[in-house]
């Protein structure tokens, strides 16, 4: 019996569609037009005789067949690129939010690159869930506020230290020391971490004090730099700030208590034996572990 030539560009396009819910999505990821994913679709249709695809207003699903068949492609793709992957790595990719990559990352990248020259390093901005395989990642740095992939890699970090930060004059003119001075401060909070505040009231042991966010930033790193410029009192994770605390830019007038998140370094399983791998997420373990201690002859407060 002879085998069925497989048209892989137009599984692909299928595939992908499916993934995104929208024939416009999967055109962009693609670098492809609407109408060539459109006519990838309809050709696949045409030949399997059933409809792959219901069609809505803005955006697409499958139906029972077409849900059963992009099971199996993404299982197939994914496949795919896993064995290109191992047959010829190309450079390292690492992935953590903007702020970590701002604040933490960058300014000590340097170090890594000095002592591993031959090592390349990619940055992918992202602090959500990852697909490894599909997005080409080979180390993620991730809060233990998401679940990781099946079978990934996990080396733990550090947990997390917070507390609330500000310009030095800021807490000065107010006379920020303790943490119910903070009901005279302008309280900024971030949409990435909305609960952040009544975290650090209950590891604190007061929740009795009813602290709510009079701005909300996007990210942390806007966060740090509205703390820094005067704008009002953040809630962030120490070691963000270590370096902001230590050239006298921000201060923490109520110290710092270990909270309820941890930090964790997620490694993709197909890679977890490549020596340049190792070498990096060894890196990463040591720097984060001097980053979690508390400074040393430096007033936090």
């Amino acid at each position: 019996m002879a085998s069925i030539r497989l048209p892989l560009n137009a599984l692909r396009a299928f595939e992908t569609t499916a993934r995104l819910g929208s024939m416009s999505a999967a055109a962009r990821d693609l670098g492809v037009t609407h109408g060539a994913v459109s006519r990838h679709i309809q050709l696949l249709e045409a030949q399997f005789g059933v409809p792959l695809l219901r069609r809505l207003a803005k955006s697409v699903e499958p139906t029972p067949a077409g849900a059963q068949l992009v099971a199996s492609l993404s299982e197939a793709f994914g496949l795919m690129q896993f064995g290109v992957s191992r047959l010829a790595p190309g450079p390292l990719t690492l992935s953590c939010s903007a702020t970590i990559m701002m604040y933490w990352l960058i300014p000590r990248l340097g170090r890594f690159k000095q002592d591993n020259p031959t090592v390349e390093i990619r940055l992918n901005l992202n602090f959500g869930e990852v697909d490894f395989v599909r997005d080409e990642i080979s180390l993620a740095i991730r809060s233990s506020m998401f679940r990781p992939p099946q079978d990934v890699v996990i080396r733990s970090l550090l947990r997390e230290d917070i507390g609330p930060i500000c310009h030095p004059d800021y807490a000065g003119r107010l006379g920020l020391q303790a943490p119910e001075d903070l009901a005279r401060a302008r309280i900024l909070g971030t949409a990435t971490r909305p609960a952040a505040w009544s975290e650090w009231l209950s590891a604190i042991g007061r929740s009795d004090l009813d602290l709510k966010s009079h701005e909300r930033f996007e990210h942390f790193y806007l966060l740090i730099q509205a703390a820094a410029s005067g704008l009002g009192v953040g809630l962030v994770p120490r070691f963000l700030v270590r370096d902001e605390i230590r050239r006298g830019h921000v201060l923490a007038p109520c110290g710092f208590v270990t909270g309820p998140h941890e930090l964790s370094l997620w490694i993709a399983p197909h890679l977890r034996t490549r020596g340049e791998v190792r070498r990096l997420a060894d890196w990463i373990r040591s720097e984060m572990d001097a980053s979690g201690k508390p400074l040393a002859n430096q007033s936090q407060g």
